[in-house]
């Protein structure tokens, strides 16, 4: 597989990213940096819809239902270098599925999941998987 986007930027304004027919805009000022998102928090967003698609994806490997999953993703910013570390994760999966196993979900999750494996290389990266 192959990906690609483009993005753009005009001086002392913001930015945007084109991915297919989606458009994100983010901050690059300090006027919007309380109101667009910042590239870490692009970053986190990234990371957490890697593992929500694969929480799709499971749902029919694994065989369970789920009518919502809902996912609070925190990092910190390290300085010396600039870097993202400490990245924790709590995952809820809203369903009354029986066959929802969560520790093996949260194995799957953790085991194929490309933006996931692509961050623990230089990152550290816990969290949890609970079924409400």
């Amino acid at each position: 597989m192959h990906y690609k986007i483009q993005a753009s930027s005009v001086s002392k304004q913001d930015a945007e990213i084109d991915i297919k027919e989606s458009k994100i805009k983010f901050g690059t000022t300090s006027k919007t940096a309380d109101i667009l998102p910042n590239p870490a928090e692009l970053f986190l967003g990234a990371f957490a819809a890697c593992m929500l698609k694969n929480v799709e994806r499971f749902s029919s490997m694994m065989k369970f239902s789920y009518t919502k999953a809902a996912l609070e993703v925190s990092a910190k910013r390290l300085e010396n270098p600039p870097r993202m570390d400490d990245i924790i994760y709590n995952l809820v999966i809203h369903s009354s599925d029986e066959k929802l196993n969560t520790d093996l979900l949260k194995k799957n999750l953790e085991k194929h999941g490309t933006i996931y494996n692509t961050v623990k290389l230089s990152s550290s990266i816990s969290g949890q998987v609970n079924k409400l």
